[in-house]
């Protein structure tokens, strides 16, 4: 078991890799990875310049990096209490000050990344990220967790759009959609640890609908977002988005039967239908401002 100030022992070689594979488990890699990859493909598919869309990427994983330390670093005590393994400052892989400075290095790297986007865009997604340490510090254990997930993945769309030539606003439906995209995303970041958070105390908005409410919940932000990506745009949503929809409510609603007896496949259900609404968004992509 580790202290939030312990570090791995060994010569300076071990001590500095095992570090680096601290600070690289505690940021949350899969988000991390999967939100910059969305956005920077999401940036080719708006059309933005190649040089642009790396600069996006920079600034988006810079501040998903900081997000993800921060959430470590704030629940460091509260999971060494609840010996949750696995997380590198519980284990003592890498201590909690050191998570800390890495959240705050990437947040200041993320401003002027952001800003070299636009003053609008780098507004915007600064704001996003903000939203995103508001839920870190302060909002998650309130009924209002939902908002900066809300908040912050309706911004990751617009941030892109405004980062086109000629700065242009983003098209409603995008930001509509990104924000449900994010609701459904809490809830599925929540669903599969909600009963022992409850155990810890831990009240979001998830959680005060319990297990079962939150699992019949799931899908509902999902498919609104399906529904929107499909329609929103001008024009007819043709024979693929008519089919879009008609499988994405077809896995919700299996997903939501069997998940009764096999919440795992509910899950697994709103999964699937966050990899269509994905898949949406990038076909859509040209058409988001």
């Amino acid at each position: 078991m580790g202290t939030p100030e312990q570090s791995t022992a060994g010569g300076p070689a071990a001590r500095w890799a095992g570090r680096v594979g601290g600070l690289a488990g505690s940021c949350h890699p899969g988000p991390v990875v999967a939100v910059t990859v969305l956005m920077t493909a999401l940036a080719v598919t708006a059309g933005q310049s190649a040089a642009r869309c790396v600069l996006t990427g920079a600034a988006v994983l810079t501040g998903q990096l900081s997000v993800g330390w921060c959430n470590d670093a704030f629940d460091a005590r509260r999971d060494i209490a609840a010996c949750r393994r696995g997380k590198p400052v519980v284990d003592g892989t890498v201590g909690v000050t050191e998570v800390w400075v890495a959240a705050y290095a990437a947040l200041v790297l993320c401003v002027p990344l952001s800003f070299a986007c636009g003053l609008w865009a780098g507004a915007v997604h600064l704001a996003g990220v903000a939203a995103a340490w508001a839920y870190d510090l302060r909002l998650k254990a309130t009924a209002w967790s939902w908002a900066p997930y809300a908040v912050g993945f309706a911004g990751l769309p617009a941030f892109v759009a405004l980062g086109l030539p000629g700065h242009p606003w983003p098209a409603w439906w995008v930001v509509t959609a990104g924000a449900l995209l994010g609701v459904g995303s809490h809830l599925g970041d929540v669903l599969p640890d909600i009963r022992g958070d409850l155990a810890t105390g831990v009240r979001g908005w998830p959680h005060r609908l319990g297990p079962d409410g939150a699992r019949l919940l799931l899908p509902v932000p999902l498919v609104a977002a399906s529904v929107v990506l499909v329609l929103g745009p001008a024009g007819p949503p043709g024979r693929w988005g008519t089919a879009a929809l008609v499988v994405t409510a077809l896995i919700a609603a299996v997903g939501t039967v069997l998940g009764r007896r096999w919440e795992r496949l509910a899950f697994a259900a709103a999964v699937a239908v966050a990899v269509a609404d994905v898949a949406l968004l990038l076909v859509r992509g040209t058409g988001i401002a």
